[in-house]
């Protein structure tokens, strides 16, 4: 789940949203958009099974490295993935770890 600003900075947006959907591809998941007012940053949030939003990722309103980024949330994922109520991560914590 990435939130931003409806005015967002189109380029962090890409950046983030890229890195997002790399993370996303890799472990089997969806990602989503949503734009809320008011917002100076990228928020990532992990929607877990019980629907409650985890943060995972805020880009703090600067430009990052896509590759920053993601490593960034993958790393998020695989502490996540140790958490009972995420059982589904732990699926795939190996290959989270492998590559973190």
């Amino acid at each position: 789940m990435i939130y931003s600003s409806n005015v967002m900075n189109t380029k962090r947006l890409r950046i983030v949203g890229s890195a997002v959907a790399k993370v996303a591809n890799s472990l089997r998941l969806e990602t989503e958009l949503s734009s809320r007012k008011k917002l100076l940053s990228i928020y990532v949030y992990y929607k877990g099974d019980e629907g409650d939003e985890i943060p995972v990722y805020c880009d703090w309103g600067k430009s990052w490295k896509e590759e920053d980024v993601y490593h960034a949330i993958r790393n998020m994922m695989f502490v996540l993935s140790f958490h009972p109520r995420h059982s589904n991560l732990r699926t795939i914590r190996k290959e989270i770890g492998a590559s973190a």
